[in-house]
């Protein structure tokens, strides 16, 4: 697979670093050095003036890494926006290749990197220029994080869809119970992917599990031989 994986998702809230840290931290269990990057944050407002990363914070601490949090986390923004949105607002503009570079420093000193991206695939980092542009540019397989509801084959299908277009391979797509009470779309809608597309779907994570923050979830969730593949040959 190469040491570089992509993490997006069918929407916003959906678990995509909730997924990426048990992912993370799978590995550095492992004995593996895991890289971590989210390219771009919004929402850090931490209160008296200061930017508070959370995601890139739990990510850093999934991984077990040494990286600095602006090395994981180049650009962070105050407002809860798509990153261009909040960059315009801010007066600031985000640099693409100075990301580039950033991620392949990371790669380059570990044995596997995870970059997690905002919202999905058509958030736009520049005018004209969104996550999945820079998956592409950087080859960088993906896996897509669903919120396991009513509603999800369509955003999951039209996600698959965007990748197809874009010329990225998904490795699978992982569905994320996000609600305490049971539903027959959350019981039924593996199924009913399942005659929609080929993409493999790599596990189903509980509502429990998540609501707990139990990273430990992930592992025990997805799919042994997807895990195994995942592992970086030494």
């Amino acid at each position: 697979m190469g040491n570089g994986l992509f993490i997006t998702g069918t929407d916003t809230g959906v678990g995509k670093t909730f997924v990426t840290c048990g992912l993370a931290a799978v590995l550095s269990e492992s004995g593996y050095r895991v890289g971590v990057m989210k390219p771009a944050e919004t929402g850090c407002d931490g209160g008296d003036g200061k930017l508070v990363p959370q995601d890139a914070l739990a990510l850093k601490a999934a991984a077990g890494c040494e990286l600095s949090l602006e090395k994981i986390c180049p650009y962070q923004f105050r407002e809860p926006l798509a990153p261009r949105v909040a960059a315009e607002r801010e007066g600031r503009r985000i640099d693409i290749e100075r990301l580039m570079d950033i991620y392949r420093e990371i790669s380059a000193a570990h044995d596997i990197t995870f970059v997690e991206g905002a919202g999905g695939l058509m958030v736009p980092l520049v005018p004209s220029y969104t996550y999945a542009d820079f998956a592409s540019v950087l080859k960088l397989p993906v896996i897509v994080i669903a919120a396991n509801k009513l509603g999800v084959v369509n955003h999951l299908l039209l996600t698959l869809e965007h990748a197809s277009c874009k010329g990225l391979r998904v490795l699978g797509y992982v569905l994320n119970r996000l609600e305490p009470a049971a539903s027959l779309a959350a019981e039924s809608n593996r199924e009913a992917l399942l005659s929609l597309t080929a993409v493999p779907c790599l596990g189903e994570l509980s509502y429990a599990g998540v609501a707990a923050g139990a990273t430990a979830a992930v592992g025990a969730a997805l799919d042994s031989k997807f895990l195994a593949a995942l592992l970086p040959r030494r």
